[in-house]
């Protein structure tokens, strides 16, 4: 018993350190911000902390009757629903060719694929207006070959969203190619072999041996991408600053802009609340359909 009781303890020494750290560096931050939420701290109050008040929930009343929020709510669950399909399908697609036999290369293919992860997304960002500009882009360019006119990619309210869209499935398919990849070699091959000698065509071994199998890895990745995608901000910050017609202001650019544009604090931390209570309830409710379906 004194020996379990001593273990226990040397287990806690170990990791007193990095529990410290965590709680200097991660819950007093959010305990701030939180408190900082429950105030009007804006401009005055960092030049002067006598001009601090302490307003309760108004921020948050303010911001569920603000329509510039909600317009930054659909925008993001417009991103995030038009998005995250596209990114796993091409993530999957991508992995199944990279996992098949038709394939050379795989090594080159895998790091070419992944590439446009590691690359830094302000310098990509910029180099996709150019490829999208209105007259002189070479994706306009390439419509015009085949007869279709000249698309205002940036500059439309009703492609802007689209084209940001584009660009982040882009971006971003390669990590989640690289979890299908190894999802995809944990599946046996037996049951594949099986499938082939009772006569399942090529997508009814998809259908009934790959999707089953690759069940809690699809769980996995769409929770990772929901989670990365409701996090909009870097691609309309610097493809489009939120335009045309506040077409592209996702809620963490518009956290941005109360924050940092406005001065607004405790606007802003409340804003950083709110979203979170937004992808809490997505994660739980998707937990939930994952369970039902037979996930993890």
């Amino acid at each position: 018993m004194r020996g379990q009781i001593g273990s226990q303890r040397a287990g806690w020494l170990f990791v007193a350190p990095a529990v410290a750290i965590i709680g200097v560096f991660f819950f007093v931050p959010v305990l701030a911000a939180f408190v900082l939420s429950l105030t009007d701290f804006d401009i005055y109050s960092l030049a002067d902390l006598h001009n601090l008040r302490f307003v309760g929930l108004r921020n948050y009343v303010d911001l569920l009757v603000n329509p510039l929020f909600w317009q930054a709510v659909g925008n993001t669950l417009y991103f995030v629903g038009l998005g995250v399909p596209l990114s796993i399908a091409a993530s999957l697609g991508a992995a199944l060719l990279l996992d098949s036999r038709l394939v050379r290369f795989k090594p080159f293919f895998r790091t070419a694929l992944f590439a446009p992860v590691v690359t830094t997304l302000v310098a990509v960002a910029v180099i996709w207006r150019y490829l999208l500009h209105a007259r002189y882009g070479l994706i306009n360019y390439a419509l015009g070959e085949i007869g279709i006119g000249p698309i205002d990619w940036l500059g439309d309210p009703h492609w802007a969203m689209p084209a940001i869209v584009i660009f982040a499935v882009w971006k971003n398919f390669g990590y989640n190619m690289i979890i299908f990849v190894a999802g995809l070699q944990t599946i046996p091959q037996d049951l594949y072999e099986a499938a082939r000698i009772d006569g399942a065509s090529a997508l009814r071994r998809f259908w009934h041996v790959t999707l089953p199998g690759l069940g809690p890895v699809i769980l996995l990745v769409s929770l990772l991408t929901i989670a990365g995608y409701l996090q909009l901000f870097a691609e309309p910050y610097v493809m489009t600053q939120g335009g045309p017609g506040q077409a592209t202001v996702s809620v963490l650019y518009f956290m941005y802009e109360q924050g940092f544009k406005w001065w607004n604090l405790g606007v802003a931390s409340a804003v950083a609340f709110l979203l979170f209570v937004l992808m809490l309830g997505v994660t739980v409710l998707q937990l939930a359909i994952g369970r039902r379906g037979g996930g993890p």
